[in-house]
């Protein structure tokens, strides 16, 4: 097959799921469902067995999902009949699966650790992809390197000690919860702040407390035009040079605040020009490629902050992790497939059950930054509304993402999962050495931690009934209020420890998750034109903001109401 051929196939028609024989055979596997997992689990002694699967180092519980071996049968032939295979080799080997901005998807590339030079090289469009990625990595090492060392210093020759990643979206979300994450990991001496809203309270809250002598921003903007992050790093840049010239660090001119900003700054961006004109070293800009969306990139150059605060040897670590969790995927039998079952599964609680919200909770408390990882990374990705063709939906497509870190969620919203009356499927996930092993009262408190996770699936699944809530010697009248259902879908997720390469399996088996879904659905998961009219709108309305008479007269009633508010009281 030609480039060419192969990037037609990529363009082509989605598949109409609904129309499939697998589509109408899980409608009828649906109307016959009844969720019952007391008998479930009694009826088969052999349910977990077949339920659990390895891939790398987490282990995947789906014994206590709506999985039974009908539906899961029912759902491979959907990822058949719905060609995933197809397409997920499309995207492994750089055909335009982006239709929307006819781009390649090549997020898999970055995880090209060193050895992967050794070995065959993905080429695409005559450039050699796997070459480039680590041309790019290795120098954001080099650069950690010498941060790390002391040899890279302020323009007064003190040391870094902090760090600034300013960016937004998957400029912040990936580096903020990567390192919120691997803290433990994070070199002694050194601290990473990141900046990513325009609120101008997030910067200032986040320059508090640190010298301009011995912090390093990074401006993290591919084409360095993105509106929040180049207004805070022009505070930024503000704030390091009124800084160090009112402690007399450096003079007056035009030609010290350069030299300060060349030591203070470096840039994640392709677009060198404006790099170069905002003050920064071409040199010391990192690029990524345009095959490469920004929910997608904490392994590449996005996550120089990150290499800088555990090291370049923690970050292949990191990568090595995505890697094993990709090739999973792209190899691994279907019914084996945990990123391709986990996906199927959330299309049967979303298109067959109504399932509208999918919880995700944490039992560590290092992650609490994922659930917002994941909202970008998958409503982002699954909230569209047209096909890759420009056709309408035929179906419910993605779910709205979230979730709280164990245990402090048992205190917030556990009700409404235990006793509601909404279907939410929830994802624990949990770590089987935490990273301080404390004891209270000679007692293991992180087996309290995780007597709670357990606790939680068992509860989710098999509930309490009304005779055992009278068994307690509960009043009647209340013993309705104090029953448990039940039958409420978990899958957990487990690993030895929370390391850099457990968490890098973790994210892609998200990456992949989304994938499987948006293929079902057959829309195009890598773009994401939601996100545009909204800052048109904002731009639109600065000049009424401001107090333009003619602009506020423009406006609608409701946006004018809310225009003069502003206006009125702003002090």
């Amino acid at each position: 097959m030609s480039d060419l051929e192969g990037q037609n196939e990529a363009a082509s028609s989605p598949v109409d799921a609904t129309q499939t024989p697998a589509w109408a055979w899980l409608s009828q596997l649906r109307d016959g469902l009844n969720v019952d997992f007391r008998q479930w689990f009694a009826n088969d002694p052999h349910r977990v067995e077949r339920n659990t699967y390895q891939a790398a180092d987490l282990l995947v519980d789906m014994s206590k999902s709506y999985f039974t071996e009908e539906i899961k049968v029912a759902l491979l032939q959907l990822a058949d009949q719905m060609g995933i295979a197809q397409r997920r080799e499309a995207m492994f080997s750089g055909k335009r699966i982006n239709v929307t901005e006819d781009r390649s998807v090549l997020h898999t590339a970055l995880r090209a650790t060193a050895e992967a030079l050794e070995g065959e090289h993905l080429l695409v469009d005559g450039q050699d992809v796997t070459a480039d990625v680590r041309g790019v990595l290795e120098r954001v090492y080099e650069f950690a390197r010498k941060v790390r060392a002391g040899q890279w210093l302020g323009v007064t020759g003190k040391q870094i000690r902090t760090v600034v990643n300013i960016g937004i979206g998957g400029s912040d979300l990936g580096p903020v919860m990567a390192y919120e994450a691997l803290k433990p990991y994070v070199q002694a001496g050194l601290e990473c702040r990141f900046v990513s809203n325009v609120d101008p309270t997030d910067i200032a809250e986040k320059l508090k407390g640190i010298s301009p002598e011995t912090t390093l921003f990074i401006v993290a903007s591919k084409t360095f035009t993105t509106s929040e992050t180049i207004t805070n790093a022009k505070q930024a840049r503000g704030w390091l040079i009124d800084g160090l010239r009112a402690h007399g660090a450096i003079g007056d001119g035009d030609e010290a605040a350069r030299e300060a900003v060349g030591r203070h700054f470096i840039a994640v961006s392709t677009a060198l020009e404006k790099v170069a004109s905002f003050g920064i070293d071409p040199a010391n800009a990192f690029g990524f490629w345009d095959w490469v969306g920004g929910r997608y990139s904490v392994d590449s150059a996005v996550g120089t902050s990150l290499a800088i605060a555990i090291g370049p040897d923690r970050f292949e670590e990191f990568l090595a992790g995505f890697h094993a969790i990709d090739e999973h995927f792209r190899t691994a039998p279907a019914e084996q497939n945990v990123p391709l079952l986990m996906g199927l599964l959330n299309v049967f609680y979303v298109n067959f059950l109504g399932g509208a919200t999918h919880a995700v909770l944490p039992y560590s408390q290092y992650l609490h930054r994922f659930p917002a990882y994941l909202q970008q990374l998958t409503m982002e990705s699954n909230g569209k509304r047209v096909r890759w063709d420009g056709s309408g939906v035929t179906c419910a497509t993605g779910e709205v993402w979230w979730g709280e870190p164990g245990t402090n969620g048992q205190h917030a919203f556990y009700q409404l999962i235990h006793q509601g009356t909404q279907l939410i499927p929830a994802d624990f996930i949990a770590f089987a050495n935490p990273a301080y092993p404390l004891q209270f009262d000679g007692a293991d408190q992180h087996e309290l931690f995780l007597s709670n996770f357990i606790g939680q699936t068992k509860a989710l699944a098999f509930g309490k009934t009304a005779d055992e809530v009278r068994a307690e010697g509960t009043p009647e009248q209340i013993v309705s209020a104090r029953v448990f259902p039940g039958n409420k879908p978990t899958t957990s997720i487990m690993a030895p420890a929370l390391t850099p390469k457990v968490l890098g399996e973790l994210i892609a088996l998200y990456e992949h998750i989304v994938f499987t879904q948006g293929v079902v659905w057959g829309i195009d998961s890598f773009d994401q034109w939601g996100v545009e009219l909204g800052k048109q709108m904002a731009t639109g309305l600065l000049p009424a903001i401001a107090g333009d008479a003619e602009a506020i007269a423009g406006q609608d009633a409701s946006t004018k109401q809310l225009v003069e508010y502003y206006r009125k009281h702003r002090r």
